[in-house]
């Protein structure tokens, strides 16, 4: 890894090249960010008209688990670094672009481990991080499937062994859910349904997302490991739904999202317990895996007789879903993209020492809140935009993406989030909520605006 210091105006002879392999809203920051700093963009998705081959300078359009297809690609354009944004692709032939030379970000073992449940768990178990109990199994076989599911206990959880954002997950509560939950990791997955990983159900206070960095010192002579505040948020059917972020954690840890804003007495010592613990498990599991860029460290917090501890679920070798709460809680440039960006070229993310950790603080409490399709089709339309940005302190992004739900076998029910800035971190969700409830989609088929109508775990009923 060498330091960025001299770098050429994107399309000409000697500019960087950054390429990503998968396009969708995670990527399209990253893109932007990376032009901000001058670098050339290219974006690979499985369908046309992606959320970050719409900004890229160039796009192609393959299925990605194709290695000829990516290896193509990579000949054609030879990239400075390779970025690889989602699981749906062949993870196998990074291996071989490191060894041509090229720099996969974070390393080729990294996202090799990191996009498959079954490798991450393992590494999280070999840095020494606390897990729940877990099995793995078979999707074709019912009766290895079902004593793997005895075996963990109810409730536990079915996940699809490559897949992301929930899809190919299930919350087993009795046996007459085994069925469903084979289904659901067979054709609801975006990776393979082949095997799926069965695991504890934790009883936890809060989960968070921690976004460790890791990239070059000031110096540039070795790498280190910044760590953003805690981000907490919560899951509905196993896809994120809300998260926040503040400088003050007491407001959020290591309390559940229910106490959230409510007349709970925080516990200063237990928050700092909670937050040094996050940081601890985070640097394990990402020192356990190498390589530069950030990392999302999803993990539980739980407090039995007073005391806190930290389990660890899954890490993502890239920016998270649940940290796009960092596009207006952190400094322009900062962002989870951004700091992977940096991280990715070889430039440094200054940070201010405590205890030991390197941090990065928020610039205020903020939250985001996803706005999700409840029509079907191609050609979505948005209304409300005006009322949600009467919310003072929000903002909204809208992905771009060219279908809503889903087409086939393509899924994309993300459409956009509300981001918010508050007092407070509840201040901040409550407002993000209002802005996202306020926006009514409808597509070229299903043509009636429909609104947003979940309300689970949400403060505002």
């Amino acid at each position: 890894m060498k330091k960025l210091d001299v770098i050429a105006a994107p399309l000409e002879k000697n500019s960087l090249k950054l390429l990503l392999f998968g396009a969708g809203e995670l990527g399209k920051e990253i893109v932007i960010e990376a032009q901000r700093l001058g670098m050339e963009t290219i974006a690979v998705d499985r369908y046309e008209r992606a959320p970050a081959q719409q900004v890229a300078h160039r796009a192609y359009t393959v299925n990605m688990m194709d290695a000829n297809a990516m290896r193509s690609i990579v000949d054609r354009e030879r990239p400075d670094i390779i970025i690889p944004e989602i699981e749906a692709i062949d993870l196998d032939i990074l291996f071989e672009f490191e060894e041509d030379g090229y720099l996969v970000t974070p390393n080729a073992r990294a996202t090799h481990a990191a996009m498959n449940r079954e490798r991450i768990r393992e590494a999280i178990v070999k840095s020494g991080v606390k897990t729940g109990a877990y099995a793995y199994t078979r999707t074709d076989d019912l009766s290895e499937f079902t004593d793997a599911v005895e075996k963990i206990g109810y409730p536990c959880f079915s996940k699809a062994i490559m897949s992301s954002s929930g899809k190919g997950s299930y919350l087993i509560k009795t046996r007459e859910d085994i069925e469903k939950a084979i289904s659901a990791a067979r054709y609801e997955t975006r990776g393979s349904g082949e095997m799926a990983i069965i695991e504890e159900y934790v009883p936890f206070e809060t989960e968070v997302t921690e976004l460790a960095v890791r990239h070059l010192d000031e110096d540039g002579e070795r790498i280190v490991t910044t760590f953003p505040k805690p981000i907490g948020h919560y899951q509905i059917d196993g896809d994120y739904h809300s998260s926040w972020q503040s400088p003050n954690v007491e407001e959020y840890l290591p309390y559940n999202v229910d106490a959230i804003g409510k007349s709970v007495e925080s516990d200063p010592e237990l928050a700092k317990e909670a937050e040094k613990k996050i940081y601890d498990a985070a640097k394990r599991i990402t020192d356990e895996l190498g390589g530069v860029g950030v990392f999302g460290c999803e993990l539980f917090v739980r407090v039995t007789d007073g005391r806190v501890d930290v389990y660890a679920n899954e890490c993502a070798p890239r920016p998270h879903d649940t940290g796009m709460t960092t596009y207006i809680s952190h400094p322009q440039g900062f962002n989870e993209g951004g700091l992977h960006v940096r991280a990715a070229a070889g430039l440094p993310i200054p940070a201010r020492i405590e205890d030991g950790y390197r941090l990065f603080d928020p610039i205020a409490p903020a939250a985001s809140h996803v706005i999700i399709s409840p029509a079907q089709g191609f050609d979505p339309e948005y209304r409300g935009l005006f009322d949600a940005m009467t919310v003072t302190g929000t903002n909204i992004y809208l992905f771009g993406k060219p279908l809503a739900y889903h087409a086939g076998w393509i899924v994309e029910e993300r459409m956009g989030i509300a981001l918010a800035m508050g007092t407070d971190a509840f201040d901040a969700k409550r407002k993000a909520e209002i802005a996202a409830h306020k926006i009514m989609i409808r597509t070229a088929t299903d043509t009636e605006w429909k609104g947003q109508t979940e309300r689970r775990m949400h403060v505002v009923q």
